[in-house]
């Protein structure tokens, strides 16, 4: 076979400038790319990010993950299978598949033929909502491919054995929590009523596309909990805003009260 041949064969792959690929102990592979990201492969990821762009994974494609985060949108068209997923927009397009614990996004859209499952907005929400259901967790099938019909599934008290190493580690349930002091619960409301009444805010049609995207920015610190940004930016944010609404001028008392305090 000419080299001809073989080039026309085999697909040229390009990994853009700025682009990181790791892999950790477990033999898993993190990949970190400026751009967009197509996935072609099926496989079993630690981490998976598009800083400015989207990621994109294809029909047929059964992707694996503790993290994905894209700063544009991600497309999901085969399967997924992740503890976090932050994008601006999360899309499934039709028979697409996802299990996603925590789904930090501004729009999420599921074509008629997907599925969603889990959808949780932070650990707090899981780790609550398991608390509330110990028994019946108990009584849940382990080690279970999630392609395979539940009436196939045998029953059995689930291990994180059974589970990925990934997502195991990833979803150990921490230890008992230390009871705060009041001064720290009060602050650490502030800060949830915050971020509940700019969730709100931020889906009202009136708002400009100007106005909306600092409010944007000071949400996903929030979610984040990177508490130094917020109190960087939050204050030029809400001035964007040429008539804020009462829940804005309320958002911004309580991170007034939070940072002040």
């Amino acid at each position: 076979m000419t080299a001809a041949g073989a080039a026309e064969q085999f697909p040229t792959m390009i990994i853009p400038r700025g682009t990181e690929i790791r892999v950790n102990s477990s033999g898993q592979l993190s990949i970190k790319t400026p751009g967009n990201l197509v996935i072609q492969n099926s496989g079993n990821y630690s981490e998976i990010e598009s800083t400015n762009g989207s990621i994109r994974i294809e029909e047929n494609v059964t992707v694996e993950a503790v993290s994905i985060r894209a700063g544009q949108a991600c497309f999901i068209q085969g399967t997924l299978t992740a503890w976090r997923v932050h994008a601006k927009r999360i899309a499934l397009e039709d028979r697409a598949k996802a299990f996603i614990m925590l789904q930090e996004s501004e729009s999420l859209e599921l074509s008629k033929g997907s599925r969603l499952v889990g959808n949780f907005a932070s650990e707090k929400e899981l780790f609550l909502m398991m608390g509330k259901f110990q028994g019946q967790l108990k009584e849940l099938p382990g080690g279970v491919d999630m392609g395979q019909p539940a009436g196939l599934a045998e029953h059995r008290v689930p291990s994180m054995s059974s589970i990925s190493p990934s997502i195991a580690s990833a979803a150990a349930i921490p230890p008992p929590p230390t009871i705060p002091s009041p001064a720290r619960d009060e602050a650490t409301e502030h800060l949830r009523l915050a971020q509940s009444l700019l969730e709100r805010e931020i889906a009202r049609t009136d708002l400009a596309p100007t106005e909306a995207e600092p409010l944007r920015e000071v949400l996903y610190a929030l979610r984040e909990r990177n508490l130094p940004r917020v109190s960087t930016i939050y204050r030029d944010a809400f001035g964007e805003t040429a008539r804020p609404s009462e829940g804005l001028r309320q958002a911004m008392e309580h991170l007034d009260r939070y940072f002040q305090r």
